[in-house]
């Protein structure tokens, strides 16, 4: 059951100087971002080409273009921000990639001007905003930037009590190789609805740590941060093939339009 309200801002738990940076995560990842195991974009390009009309569609952390190149294949001028050099180098390298416009900076400023009619965020990252009212500048920037009726898509998780405590419980092992071995720990703040993921490599001659943080919140919490910054929900769905939302989906499509 989702918290009947908004969870006060994350000050436990979560180091801001290192896990507020928006540019982390790729700089740690794009080494091994375009890995076998990530979720097929195709769903998705399908899904978005439909609500993106003559374009532009404004990608917030666009990555490695998993989702823009499929989209952009699709006849739809996609553009894009990101705030890792590291991740824009992995997009430019793919076939396509150069002929996308990416913004580097912080997604929650949404440093463009607009106007988009449609504006997407995918694969849980809404929650890799960590620090106190980025959330909530993310989605008030991003109704700036639409179009008057655009939309903004929202991918995520649906929070699982019962999944955390699994893993707060056990030590993951990440990968074991002759030369290194990793493990993931977890550890969860419920009462501010954050985590911090650590990925800890031994190797011969050091320690690498790779620390993750997330700010999660359930669907109706998702919806007061629309509501706040002017966007009405339109459309829930368990994922990109439209299945319907309900009480036993572990994710969610949902589709904001401002007025």
């Amino acid at each position: 059951m989702a918290p009947p309200t908004t969870p006060p801002p994350p000050t436990n738990g979560l180091k801001a100087s290192i896990l507020d940076d928006p540019g982390l995560f790729g700089r740690q990842w794009a080494a091994t971002y375009d890995r076998p195991g990530n979720p097929d974009p195709e769903p998705a390009a399908d899904f978005l080409a439909g609500l993106a009309g003559g374009g532009p569609a404004l990608e917030l952390a666009i990555g490695s273009g998993r989702v823009a190149l499929p989209l952009a294949s699709r006849g739809v001028a996609v553009e894009g921000i990101e705030a890792a050099p590291e991740m824009v180098a992995l997009l430019r390298d793919k076939p396509g990639g150069e002929a996308i416009p990416v913004v580097v900076g912080d997604m929650a400023d949404v440093p463009v001007p607009g106007p988009y009619p449609l504006v997407y965020l995918v694969f849980n990252t809404l929650f890799n905003l960590t620090g106190a009212g980025r959330q909530e500048d993310c989605f008030r920037n991003a109704a700036r930037v639409l179009a008057p009726g655009g939309a903004f898509v929202i991918e995520a998780f649906v929070p699982d009590p019962a999944v955390f405590d699994r893993e707060e419980q056990q030590v993951q092992v990440w990968s074991v190789t002759e030369e290194s071995a990793s493990i993931r720990l977890h550890r969860y703040d419920r009462e501010t609805q954050t985590f911090v993921r650590q990925t800890i490599t031994f190797r011969d001659g050091g320690v690498e740590l790779k620390p993750f943080g997330m700010h999660y919140r359930w669907p109706e919490q998702i919806d007061e941060l629309a509501a706040a910054a002017g966007l009405t929900l339109e459309a829930r769905w368990e994922n990109w093939r439209r299945d319907p939302f309900g009480p036993e989906s572990r994710d969610h499509i949902s589709v904001y339009r401002r007025p």
